[in-house]
């Protein structure tokens, strides 16, 4: 069973990694971020992201403890990481609304942790993962969760081509202040 759960969660995150891979080398045709956003768009976006992310939960619960961490590890920084990536992923969505976090064209934002980090959506999730991965001692969430943090790192490859088209002279200011990640 472990192992049909981390083949689902590594073959979506190749997909999703080959749809992000194809907007980057074709972004007039991209699939992400969307063209049009549609009624159809937050099934293809949410979907396939929690399904990832929830192959690497249940896989961690039945490997629950496989690897020897020790507790503070575990737990203490686990649990931060995991506490912190979702303040930080939580507070941007809130403002920014689910579907412009799903691909909704808005406006550009630069407040909040926008101020840090281009994408802190995204290093918010990565801290997630990491958390997850380390808090469950999981070989398998492992696997997946480096599957995701490779998914994760690429998105923004695909979207910012996308974001200088939205929002021009702005946006191009912006990435001179502010860096990709950190």
């Amino acid at each position: 069973m472990v192992v049909l759960i981390t083949s689902i969660g590594i073959i979506i995150a190749f997909g999703t990694l080959a749809a992000i891979v194809w907007s980057i080398v074709y972004p007039e045709r991209r699939l992400w971020p969307p063209k049009r956003y549609t009624t159809l768009t937050p099934i293809l976006v949410w979907v396939p992201t929690f399904t990832l992310f929830g192959t690497m939960i249940v896989v961690g619960v039945i490997e629950w403890g496989a690897w020897t961490i020790p507790a503070a590890i575990r737990y203490g920084l686990g649990g931060t990481l995991i506490a912190l990536g979702n303040l930080g992923v939580w507070s941007e969505v809130l403002k920014f609304g689910v579907d412009q976090t799903g691909g909704a064209s808005g406006v550009l934002r630069t407040g909040g942790l926008y101020r840090y980090s281009r994408n802190p959506q995204y290093v918010s999730d990565v801290m997630i993962v990491l958390g997850w991965v380390l808090m469950s001692a999981s070989p398998n969430a492992l696997l997946i969760g480096i599957a995701s943090i490779v998914v994760l790192a690429a998105a923004p490859f695909s979207e910012e081509p996308w974001l200088v088209d939205q929002y021009g002279e702005e946006y191009q200011t912006y990435k001179l202040l502010v860096g990709r990640y950190l």
